[in-house]
């Protein structure tokens, strides 16, 4: 059953906690009030674990923390369970910032420091170009508390060393919170066809939330459950409970009409799954092709369900088709506009840029519409100029160099193609591109091969 390591520690307590966060979807949609506890609970547990644990521990506690709070910062946004919109991206940056004062951050990440310091000419930069009615502080923060989470999350995760199986516990702790999102939707529009008009993106089938935001939290469920299909199900019961999660998931992010999320998902899962056949021996690659044949067909089933219930309307959606079949001009839906805006941005000042959030300031001038930007990439060039650049250039080769030293781990291009394709579709608006690229940078060590028969041995006897 794929490449399962048949030892009970890796599902521990995997059971009670879905159960839990099942019926935590249930309470918080009868009534909202609970998110806010729920969150303050969250927060003081994983703060009072990074404090007050071994000095061993630490490390763990800072990712569990910030992976769980990662994977329901959709979910709270939506059901109001933050106290403000920015509240997960703090919350990273708090315990990512609590684990360097106790860890450490390593000397060989330092082209992150010199990342950092290069975000702030933007900062002076807007303090000149933007208008008066703009408020300076939530502007400038809106567009840059995602690339300091990203700084301050790598300095923290820079080589770093965990097991695989601290990695896979991580993971999970990110997918939790996402299947109560995923319970909250299926109570709070359990009908999708009465909701389909069109083939827009459907805030209705999104929690009455930004169906981008949503169907990117979705994605990232999407790919845990399938690390969990081919890594943790060590029982028959547990693939087919692993693959209904995902189907699940999946089809609550393809109904919202939100491709973004979707295509990152499989972006995903595509990296993660081709490094893993290309690692296995020939025997394990045999498990994974059997176990690709039963995930696929669990794949079409979703799909022909989403199709049915939306009356169509979703093939339509990802063939860019609108609801009487006629071609779309634009594929992107609008971002390719947007874009061109932050490229004029560039172009207007190469050195500086425009500085921080100003092409939104140009964008509320012109036509009077608050849309921020979709693209991280753009974003950087027209708002940070040249620096725009550089910043760009060690985010993308500083990894690349990482991996070509540390080529053990199964999940580094899986976290950084998210990482991408996020920033492309949907900007830095929700912290987890930050926390993934972070991920991506920790020394992963994975079980050694002939443990993992000593192990199954000892089962068998």
């Amino acid at each position: 059953m794929g490449i399962a390591m048949k030892h009970k520690r890796y599902d521990d307590n995997f059971i009670p906690l879905l159960l839990g966060h099942v019926f935590l979807g249930v309470a918080i949609y009868f009534f909202e009030p609970i998110g806010r506890v729920y969150f303050l609970g969250v927060l003081f547990y994983f703060l009072w674990h990074i404090i007050t644990s071994p000095e061993k521990e630490k490390t763990m506690y800072v990712l569990l923390g910030c992976a769980y709070i990662v994977g329901g910062e959709v979910f709270l946004r939506m059901t109001k369970g933050y106290f403000f919109y920015e509240t997960g991206k703090y919350c990273v940056l708090l315990m990512m910032l609590v684990g360097i004062f106790y860890k450490g951050a390593s000397g060989k990440a330092y082209p992150y420091f010199l990342y950092l310091i290069l975000l702030v000419p933007a900062v002076i930069v807007a303090s000149i170009t933007l208008t008066y009615d703009i408020n300076f502080r939530t502007s400038v923060t809106f567009v840059l508390a995602g690339p300091v989470t990203l700084g301050i999350a790598t300095l923290f995760c820079y080589d770093k060393k965990i097991t695989q199986q601290q990695i896979l516990k991580v993971l999970q702790y990110l997918v939790l919170p996402i299947i109560s999102m995923t319970v909250y939707l299926f109570l709070y529009n359990p009908s999708i066809r009465e909701t389909i008009s069109n083939t827009a993106s459907n805030p209705a089938t999104s929690g009455g939330f930004g169906p981008n935001q949503v169907s990117t939290a979705l994605g990232m469920g999407m790919f845990v459950m399938v690390v969990r299909i081919y890594m943790q199900s060590p029982s028959f019961f547990m693939k087919i409970l692993n693959i209904v999660i995902f189907a699940a998931i999946a089809f609550r992010a393809v109904v919202t009409f939100s491709r973004g999320g979707v295509f990152a998902a499989i972006i995903c899962i595509l990296a993660f799954l081709g490094i893993l056949f290309l690692k296995s021996n020939y025997k394990v690659k045999n498990q994974i092709i059997g176990s690709t044949f039963v995930f696929l067909f669990a794949i079409s089933s979703t799909w022909l369900i989403a199709s049915v219930e939306t009356g169509g309307m979703l093939d339509k959606r990802y063939a860019n088709e609108d609801s009487l079949g006629r071609e779309k001009g634009d594929a992107t839906t609008g971002r390719g506009t947007l874009f061109m805006q932050e490229m004029d941005g560039f172009l207007q000042d190469p050195i500086f840029g425009i500085g921080a959030s100003r092409t939104k300031d140009i964008r509320i001038q012109e036509t009077g519409e608050h849309l921020p930007s979709h693209n991280e990439v753009g974003r950087l060039l027209g708002e940070h100029g040249m620096l725009g650049i550089i910043i760009l250039l060690i985010l993308i080769i500083k990894p690349l160099a990482y991996r070509a030293r540390h080529p053990g781990s199964y999940f580094f291009y899986a976290f950084l193609f998210f990482w991408f394709a996020t920033i492309n579709h949907t900007g830095m608006r929700i912290a987890a591109p930050s926390l993934f690229y972070a991920l991506a940078l920790l020394n992963i060590i994975n079980v050694k091969k002939k443990n993992i028969i000593h192990r199954k041995q000892l089962i068998q006897q």
